[in-house]
This record gives structure tokens, sequence and C-alpha cells, in this order.
């Protein structure tokens, strides 16, 4: 199964945690996007993020999926203190070739993906033909005014 993975950390080494997903999805991991430094969405009195998505091919179904994202955010020790607040580790499904569900556990697409820009650029990096729900990322991209920098690969060691 295909899907689009979106990962990002405000708090700690946030190049480190994004790692440990990139490192877990190693051998599954078909692109990685460039990392992209973002404000936050939601809640903005909080530092800003550093976010990346990989899209991956896995032998999981799609509650497997999610399963294994969360565990890796709870070995990030991630704690839900506040929506959209401030988090060490966010690992969130975007979408799954061939796949919907609007069921809350989880919902595929995600729910708020086609209005982020620190989801729709990154994906549109690695996979610049792709589409969310019928629609161009490109398209979806460029209606959007939030802005993403591209990180500097050294910023945090």
């Amino acid at each position: 199964m295909r899907a689009v993975l979106s990962i990002g950390s405000n708090m700690g080494n946030r190049r480190a945690l994004l790692q440990t997903v990139l490192d877990d999805f190693a051998a599954e991991t078909v692109a990685v996007s460039p990392f992209y430094t973002t404000a936050p969405w939601g809640v903005e009195d909080q530092e800003d993020f550093l976010n990346a998505v990989l899209i991956v091919d896995v032998d999981l179904t799609p509650l497997e999926l999610l399963h294994r994202a969360q565990a890796l955010e709870q070995a990030a020790e991630r704690v839900r203190q506040r929506r959209w607040g401030p988090r060490t580790l966010d690992v969130d499904i975007v979408d799954i070739e061939g796949y919907s569900s609007q069921d809350p556990v989880l919902t595929v697409p995600h729910p708020h993906a086609h209005e982020r820009a620190f989801v729709l650029v990154p994906w549109l990096a690695i996979d610049p033909d792709a589409t969310l729900a019928g629609v161009p990322i490109a398209t979806l991209a460029a209606q959007l005014d939030d802005a993403v920098e591209v990180s500097d690969p050294l910023e945090e060691a």
C-alpha cells in the first residue's frame, strides 16, 4: 500500500525527531521531501515547525499504519495537551492510494491537508503530479498564502 505521510516537530531537536520516522520507514520509503521550516498552524503562540513529507510503500493495513505512526509519536514522548499545540513529533497519514475513510479514528485523505502548505509544498517537491481527492496538489498549494521555507540542512545538530 502506498501512503503519503506528513511529519513535523517544533520541540527539542526537531531534525533528530523527524529522523526517527525516516529511519523507521527507511526500507519502505519511495521519496522524502526536503525539510521545511513553517509557522505554526491553528495555535500561533509557539515555536516554528520543521516539516517534511515522505511517500512509503508498506505491507500494512491502514489501521496498522496508523498504529505504527502513533507508536513513533509515543516513542518521541508526544503529549497532546492542546489541539494544534506544540509537539515533539507529529506523524500524519495524509493519503493512501486507493483508500478513503470517514472514520473518526482514521480519516483519509487527511481532512485538513488541502489547506496546509506545510503538507502540500513538501509533497509537491517529491511528487509534482500528485492529486488529493482528485485535485492536483499544485493547484491546492497555489491557492494558499502560507509561507514555507526550505530549512538549512545544517540548522540543527
